[in-house]
């Protein structure tokens, strides 16, 4: 994809500017719709409720809470979401049906601003075999079910369902339509995760560029994960001038999941000058919302997540511990506490090396000298060859076997030393 430069884009027509001389990219939160209603990921509306108070603390600009219409239950949980949560706008999904448009008003009536997000399919497969309506209906009903929302809440929403697989003309029609119909924010969904981000870049471009009053809405953006783009495909929409990005905590949602709230967020302060974009998301609750949701789901991210799994801010190579030792930067490009995780580890593997040893012996209080630490350190290796990692327990174990005044140290070898262990 071609590089944009970040500062022809900051000052782009009804983009936002902020008041720090860079654009705002509005955050719509989609855990507690898209990513609980994938298998293995439900919640009890308690959970949801505590899900709901972390995404506040995060201070993400729109909180999906549901889908009003799927269920009793989502209905009763989203009304009280709507009671309950100050800050965020509060979002409910919606067919393009008066059935769904209205159960979802219903639902958010005590939200202090609230926001209804209709989808309907517009791709030809999607048009043939889903719905079996014509281009000319599907036009039709996506401008009179905005019509008919606006009426009814703060702000609408509207996603032509799978535009990553619809003409392009087309997909601008049904864009001026609903632009015309009184949209406040156009989505654009790779809804099966088949877009590549230099697509999505041209067809961010194309639709600000063709769509009649486009850059006075806002144009969202919200990607699957099936060929693992979605937070590259979110990120090259941006560029284009998208400024609503959907994501989920953890990247959890349907199939593979979305796009990944945490990856976008660093990507963008970390890079913060090549995209010349911000958020106002307090990043150092990322942390924090990502275990909850863990704990919630009974779904632990993997430990090589990026920016939240446990391995993130964890080294074990030798040449990585030294590094980092001397200077974080050698291999930290953002901070734990940018995300609110405790410090860096360095991990005691057998792929560690002499400075991470001495470095952690250091912190444990010892510091042995040449002999005794050669062996601690041959010991250690043996050690570290048989355990995923070696911890404190079994340092201070070498550092007694190996000590001057033990009169066992000497008649010890390594393979002696692990047994005792065992």
């Amino acid at each position: 994809m071609k590089h944009v430069d970040a500062k022809s884009m900051s000052g782009a027509e009804g983009t936002g500017e902020s008041d720090v001389g860079v654009d705002t990219v509005s955050v719509l939160d989609t855990t507690l719709r898209d990513g609980e209603q994938s298998p293995g990921f439900n919640m009890t509306p308690d959970q949801k409720i505590q899900m709901a108070r972390a995404l506040a603390d995060l201070n993400v600009d729109v909180i999906e809470a549901g889908f009003a219409a799927s269920s009793p239950g989502d209905f009763d949980s989203m009304r009280q979401i709507a009671t309950e949560i100050k800050g965020p706008t509060i979002c409910s999904l919606a067919r393009a049906s008066a059935g769904d448009i209205q159960a979802s008003a219903k639902a958010l009536q005590p939200a202090k601003r609230s926001r209804i997000h209709i989808f309907l399919a517009t791709s030809p497969i999607h048009r043939e075999h889903k719905l079996g309506m014509t281009k000319q209906q599907v036009l039709d009903r996506a401008y009179k079910s905005v019509a008919m929302a606006k009426e009814m809440v703060d702000e609408v929403q509207f996603s032509p369902e799978d535009a990553g697989r619809t003409e392009l003309d087309y997909l601008q029609d049904v864009c001026a339509a609903v632009v015309e119909a009184g949209a406040d924010v156009i989505n654009i969904p790779d809804t099966v995760g088949y877009v590549m981000p230099d697509e999505m870049y041209r067809t961010i471009s194309h639709l600000r560029r063709e769509v009649p009053g486009i850059k006075e809405r806002t144009i969202s953006v919200h990607c699957h994960n099936d060929l693992g783009m979605a937070v590259a495909n979110s990120l090259a929409a941006l560029q284009a001038g998208a400024r609503q990005v959907d994501c989920t905590i953890n990247g959890i949602g349907e199939r593979a999941g979305n796009a990944a709230m945490e990856e976008i967020l660093m990507a963008l302060k970390t890079r913060r000058e090549f995209f010349g974009l911000d958020t106002r998301v307090d990043t150092t609750k990322i942390f924090a919302a990502s275990n909850l949701l863990g704990e919630l789901t009974q779904n632990k991210v993997q430990r090589n997540k990026a920016i939240v799994g446990e391995n993130a801010f964890a080294h074990e190579a030798g040449i990585h511990q030294h590094g980092v030792l001397n200077n974080r930067e050698t291999y930290e490009i953002m901070r734990p506490a940018d995300i609110g995780a405790p410090d860096s580890r360095l991990v005691l593997g057998k792929h560690s090396g002499r400075h991470a040893l001495t470095d952690r012996l250091r912190q444990l209080g010892h510091e042995p000298g040449g002999m005794q630490f050669d062996q601690i350190f041959s010991r250690f290796k043996v050690l570290a060859d048989r355990r995923e990692e070696v911890g404190d327990a079994d340092l201070e174990r070498l550092v007694r076997e190996t000590a001057p005044d033990n009169q066992f140290g000497d008649m010890y070898h390594a393979s002696d030393a692990i047994k005792a262990i065992y």
